[in-house]
């Protein structure tokens, strides 16, 4: 499979969802508007996704089976059965299709920063490479460039948080929970770009594909932890370098060229060019990722055959690719588009948590390796957290 062939652990793609044009979007605005106050929402983010992500792929190992073929076989009563298959797929197309929106939105962005006197439609072309990639299979060697040159992003922001030399103690302070004014939108973007619900489907079935003993379980865990705190330390280095760049400041962000500012420290006037190119790369590679995930958890569900080739499990994805070039085209600035996509994987989160939560207590299908104690308290307090703030993000919202 993929991962054999790269040789690297499931969990560092998983990192890799949420090292896209999402994380540096709403990381940046959050330091901008915020400062340092909600660091705290990051460290709660990557520890919610490593607990939920940890049990996806215990289940991957021990069942041999993704989250989606797991809930056909627990789920017997046919009417909470169906009623649960309905919720799950509804879910995974809003949240793919918002996704992927912002995907689009993204990676336009970048080549607007790149390419700005160009007229050109970003987000038809961007899709075009999209639909190409996937139709042809041809992905698996897109993303191994793409994923080099968000890895070079990443290096730029590592490099300028240490440049920037970072107010520790406002850093370390933001690690208490504080909730500013307006602010709990932010929070629930920042969870819902790190802990991305369709990687609780997908990174079951990558595991399975890499390990197939309950033996390697140590070696799933060491890969969940370096990779995905890895995208955690990123995360929280685009924060304090926008909070050091921004914060305070009367600068507005509105695209790309304004992100860019936070790396002048390093880049200089290359920031704009390396900016465009990570936001690019970081965009197409989770638009050739998002769809063939909605494609590879619903026909999970459905019992609908999983292969590439399949009519079925082709419309699926060209379905989200093409809700997503619409919410890009849609006039609104990509800025906007890629942070409501964040807030609606938030929302979503708790509801995808809950099945997940529901299946690792089943013995029947993980014997000895089902949840312990701890395992459903700090799930329960995951699935908590984030209900009251989409609870209470969506009253703000309607009031």
């Amino acid at each position: 499979m993929i991962f054999k062939k790269l040789s690297i652990g499931p969990a560092v793609l998983v990192a890799a969802a949420f090292i896209g044009p999402g994380t540096v979007t709403t990381a940046t605005l959050a330091g901008a508007n915020f400062g340092y106050a909600l660091i705290w929402a990051l460290v709660f983010s990557v520890a919610a996704c490593i607990v939920l992500q940890e049990m996806a792929a215990r289940l991957g190992v021990v069942a041999q089976q993704g989250l989606g073929e797991t809930l056909r076989e627990v789920l017997v009563q046919p009417l909470i059965r169906y009623s649960v298959f309905v919720l799950v797929t509804v879910a995974i197309f809003i949240g793919n299709s918002a996704y992927q929106g912002g995907n689009i939105a993204g990676a336009s962005l970048g080549l607007d920063a790149l390419f700005p006197k160009l007229p050109i439609a970003w987000p038809l072309l961007i899709s075009l490479l999209t639909f190409s990639a996937l139709i042809t299979g041809s992905y698996k060697l897109l993303e191994k460039a793409l994923l080099g040159l968000v890895f070079l992003m990443s290096l730029a922001f590592f490099t300028t948080f240490v440049l920037t030399k970072p107010d520790m103690a406002a850093l370390f302070s933001g690690v208490m929970p504080s909730l500013p004014d307006g602010a709990i939108l932010t929070v629930i973007a920042l969870i819902g770009t790190t802990v991305v619900p369709y990687n609780l489907f997908l990174h079951a079935s990558f595991v399975s594909n890499r390990w197939s003993s309950p033996e390697d379980l140590p070696k799933v865990r060491k890969d969940i932890y370096f990779s995905i705190g890895l995208g955690g330390l990123l995360s929280i280095a685009v924060i304090s370098t926008a909070a050091a760049a921004f914060f305070n400041t009367q600068i507005s962000i509105q695209s790309a060229a304004d992100m860019s500012v936070q790396l002048e420290p390093l880049l200089g006037s290359w920031a704009r060019i390396s900016m465009g190119v990570g936001l690019f790369a970081a965009g197409i590679s989770s638009a050739v990722t998002a769809p063939l995930a909605a494609a590879y958890a619903i026909t999970g569900i459905l019992g609908w055959s999983s292969d590439l080739k399949s009519r079925r499990f082709r419309m699926i994805w060209l379905i989200v690719l093409l809700i997503g070039l619409v919410l890009a085209s849609s006039g609104y600035r990509p800025l906007t588009i890629i942070w409501f996509a964040q807030i609606a994987n938030g929302i979503l989160l708790p509801l995808m948590a809950g099945f997940l939560l529901y299946v690792m207590n089943q013995s029947e299908i993980l014997g000895r390796y089902k949840n312990t104690l701890m395992h459903n308290l700090l799930g329960l307090a995951v699935i908590l957290v984030t209900l009251v703030l989409s609870a209470k993000s969506l009253w703000s919202a309607f009031s």
